[in-house]
C-alpha cells in the first residue's frame, strides 16, 4: 500500500473534459479531470457532484444566472437535479471529483460529445 501523488498523475494526461480514477472509496470514483473553456448543461437525477479544484479557478453556472467561483483548494458540491454547467475563462484548470460509481459525466445531457463512458483508471 502507498499514497498517490495527485500531481505526478494529472502529469500522465493531456486531453481536456475526459475524467481519470485515481481512487475508490466507500462506493465512490475519486476522479481527476484537466478541464477548458466550457461543459455542457446537465444535471445528476440520483447524484450529489463534488467539484474541488487542484489549479486554475473553476466556474460553475446554475440555472437562475447563478455563478459559483472554485479556487484551488475550495470545492463545490452541486445537489443532485440541479442543472449546471462547469467552464473556465480559458486558462487549463485541474479538478477533482468524488462520485458514486457509475456516474456518467455529462448526467442528463446524454448524447454530448463530451460524453465518457469507458473511464480509464490512472
Amino acid at each position: 500500500m502507498q499514497s498517490t501523488n495527485i500531481t505526478q498523475k494529472f502529469d500522465l494526461f493531456s486531453e481536456h473534459w475526459t475524467p481519470k480514477i485515481i481512487g475508490e472509496c466507500n462506493g465512490q470514483h475519486v476522479k481527476i479531470a484537466k478541464v477548458k473553456d466550457s461543459f455542457v448543461w446537465h444535471s445528476h437525477e440520483h447524484e450529489d457532484e463534488l467539484f474541488m479544484c487542484y489549479k486554475g479557478t473553476l466556474y460553475i453556472e446554475l440555472r437562475g444566472d447563478i455563478k459559483i467561483s472554485v479556487q484551488p483548494g475550495e470545492m463545490y458540491i452541486v445537489p443532485k437535479g440541479v442543472e449546471h454547467r462547469p467552464y473556465t475563462n480559458g486558462e487549463e484548470v485541474w479538478i477533482l471529483m468524488f462520485e458514486p460509481i457509475g456516474t456518467v459525466n455529462t448526467g442528463s445531457a446524454e448524447e454530448s460529445e463530451l460524453k465518457v463512458t469507458n473511464l480509464k483508471k490512472i
